[in-house]
């Protein structure tokens, strides 16, 4: 095997797509040495890294500036339909060398759509449209209206990444309506296989929502053998998760609904790793990765855990040893009393909260640079 731990993750089947995009990467060419070097397959976006991205990179100045009596929503267009066709030419030759299974770049609908099935199908099928690159996915969150978009999304050929996942069933619910989209797609007469979806199941939020309950149990614990039973349930609630959601994409794709559509050239929807960075200092900074490495699969990492994958990364297919183990996990935190349904809502809700409170400042931020570069 490669020496490298990024290049051995992809000679046992699972791709890095790298959690992170701005100008400065692309016109330095840094993605483009990634992506030559092997290490990096495919790019991840959200309101999050574009807020940042503008807050902290001079280099949307110039466009800002060329554009300063518009619209704030029609620049953030411009500045992100630019990263975006960019980023998805310099993983071209990824896409064609795959014949279309890796390359991609996705990109958000309005996280003020997430409960809006007409609006996310129409704001889907525009940015599609306005990229204009075959190598590009929709990003649609899995809330209920966006489980039902992505069916429609997939059924008109837009390629989509299901993202703010966090439920083994909620998981299912999209690994079905992607078949579901796939079935109507074939029934128009168009190639499966130009159409392409990954499912974003989020990992470290989970750790970080469950240590939060099990700590405040903790402290309220006094038998020695209770808290040793809290203690050993520590960072554990988010790796089991994920390996609860990657048989569930076993079990779907194994059916006969999925195999019909696969003869005819239909790709799997690969469970994509999201939220791989690492929370709690006290856990190891790969650990995210090092746990959920598995064929069918993609690991979208920011780029400090990608350069710590790098250097002392270890490799193993770990996502399903000891698969019974993770539903140990679930078995003892409910004898503790904690609710996971309740803690997949919480963290769904509180993930579409955050991205459109980072939209809302990425539009404040491109008028406060309007402002200060308007000429006097």
């Amino acid at each position: 095997m490669a020496q490298n731990p990024l290049l051995q993750l992809h000679e046992v089947g699972q791709s890095v797509w790298l959690d992170y995009i701005d100008r400065t990467l692309l016109a330095s060419g840094e993605l483009g040495r990634l992506v030559g070097q092997g290490e990096v397959q495919g790019v991840t976006s959200n309101p999050t890294i574009f807020q940042k991205a503008i807050q902290t990179c001079a280099d949307y100045d110039a466009t800002i500036r060329a554009r300063s009596n518009d619209d704030t929503v029609a620049i953030y267009d411009e500045i992100a339909g630019r990263d975006i066709r960019d980023a998805a030419d310099a993983l071209a030759t990824v896409f064609e060398r795959t014949q279309g299974h890796d390359g991609f770049v996705s990109i958000e609908v309005s996280p003020t759509l997430a409960n809006d099935v007409a609006g996310t199908v129409a704001e889907g099928k525009r940015l599609f449209a306005a990229v204009g690159r075959p190598n590009v996915m929709i990003k649609v969150p899995g809330t209920q209206a966006g489980v039902a978009a992505l069916t429609e999304l997939i059924a008109a050929g837009v390629n989509v990444n299901s993202t703010l996942l966090f439920s083994p069933d909620n998981y299912e619910q999209v690994a079905r309506a992607y078949i579901a989209g796939l079935q109507h797609l074939a029934g128009s007469g168009a190639a499966l296989e130009r159409c392409a979806s990954v499912a974003s199941f989020f990992v470290s939020r989970m750790d970080t929502a469950v240590d939060r309950e099990l700590e405040a149990r903790l402290r309220r614990a006094t038998d020695p053998g209770t808290q040793e039973r809290i203690r050993g349930l520590l960072g554990q609630a988010a790796i089991a998760n994920a390996k609860a959601a990657y048989q569930r994409f076993k079990q779907v794709f194994a059916e006969e609904p999925f195999k019909a559509l696969e003869r005819h050239g239909a790709r799997v929807q690969r469970p994509l790793w999201a939220s791989t960075s690492t929370k709690n200092p006290a856990y190891r900074d790969v650990v995210y990765v090092e746990e959920l490495i598995g064929p069918h699969t993609v690991n979208t990492m920011p780029p400090a855990t990608l350069e710590a994958f790098r250097d002392h990364g270890r490799v193993r297919l770990s996502l399903e040893e000891d698969a019974a183990r993770a539903y140990q996990v679930f078995e003892q935190l409910a004898e503790l009393g904690i609710d996971m349904n309740g803690v997949y809502a919480e963290l769904q809700t509180a993930g579409i909260q955050a991205f459109a409170e980072s939209f809302g400042a990425l539009l404040g931020c491109i008028r406060e640079r309007q402002a200060a570069l308007r000429p006097a």
